[in-house]
């Protein structure tokens, strides 16, 4: 604890000496970042300054950016266990030499996590990381709201909010190490490395795209396939395309442009489902919506189930 202090006090000292700076470094502080996280993170940033002599305090400049990008990623890996290769470790290792953060919490490795993943599927499911259900036939369930749902119970958006609020977190880290959202990335690993860094999973229903009977009236075509995503029975986005890859890639992307506001809300909200009006359980971002919701392709607080995930 006193060395937690000693380091502490030390950036307390050194911003007392250059005051300029303590504003100029508060402004990087992340919406989520705790206090102790922020100062962590802060301490990192202030520490290795020198390495990055073009640096500018208020200019924004490439080495900046990659300053941040680092102390980010050596966050990510005391706080959440995220893993990078080989080289960004050692990096970011060295880099934060002397740091020292106490009662880090003890973290379950993505490794060990996909691992334990793969040993759950081999008993049931396909290996993907991802739950497939069983394609939808359009002559599945009869339509009635009194065969279909019970609904989520009205303290579903305050259980899980917490949760999302930690992968929104995550999944920001994540993108600052990346680059940034961009067409270019693997959006479905970053999003299932963010939800298993937390600690959850993912699960992707699939549907034949000819089997939907509420796609907008600009969807003509009636090849591929339709993917939805949920976690912790909270849906987050869907994605067309021509294959189930291409459809999760697709529902993935869509689903982390919700994390690119100021925050993410979990609301219950009406929707779609076999041509029915369900309340579903919604991951939304702040911006305003122009246009409705996506048909459900799964809805998980059947009469028969409860708050269930998919299986």
């Amino acid at each position: 604890m006193a060395e937690e202090r000693r380091g502490e006090d030390i950036v307390s000292e050194y911003l007392g000496q250059n005051p300029h700076l303590a504003q100029w470094v508060e402004s990087f502080r992340g919406y989520c970042e705790t206090n102790k996280q922020w100062s962590a993170r802060r301490e990192f940033i202030l520490r290795n300054m020198e390495a990055f002599p073009t640096i500018d305090p208020g200019v924004h400049s490439s080495s900046l950016d990659r300053l941040l990008s680092l102390s980010m990623v050596w966050a990510n890996n005391v706080f959440l266990g995220c893993r990078y290769p080989q080289a960004v470790m050692v990096k970011i290792k060295d880099m934060g030499e002397g740091i020292v953060v106490e009662d880090v919490p003890v973290r379950t490795t993505r490794d060990e996590i996909v691992a334990k993943g793969k040993r759950n599927a081999s008993s049931g499911n396909d290996g993907d990381s991802c739950v497939k259900k069983a394609k939808a036939g359009p002559n599945e369930g009869d339509g009635r709201p009194a065969c279909q749902k019970q609904g989520p119970s009205p303290q579903a958006p305050a259980k899980h909010q917490p949760f999302f609020n930690r992968l929104y977190k995550a999944v920001a880290w994540k993108l600052v190490s990346a680059g940034g959202f961009g067409p270019n990335l693997d959006h479905h690993e970053i999003l299932q490395s963010c939800v298993e860094s937390c600690k959850q999973s993912l699960n992707c229903v699939f549907v034949p795209l000819k089997d939907i009977p509420d796609l907008p009236a600009s969807r003509v075509q009636k090849e591929g396939q339709v993917c939805e995503l949920r976690c912790s029975t909270v849906y987050m986005g869907t994605g067309y395309g021509r294959d189930e890859s291409a459809a999760r890639a697709m529902a993935s992307k869509e689903a982390l442009k919700t994390f690119q506001g100021h925050k993410v809300t979990v609301k219950i909200c009406r929707r779609r489902y076999r041509g029915t009006d369900v309340e579903d359980v919604m991951l939304l971002d702040d911006q305003p919506r122009s246009q409705g919701f996506p048909p459900a392709l799964s809805y998980p607080f059947l009469a028969d189930s409860g708050e269930g995930g998919a299986s």
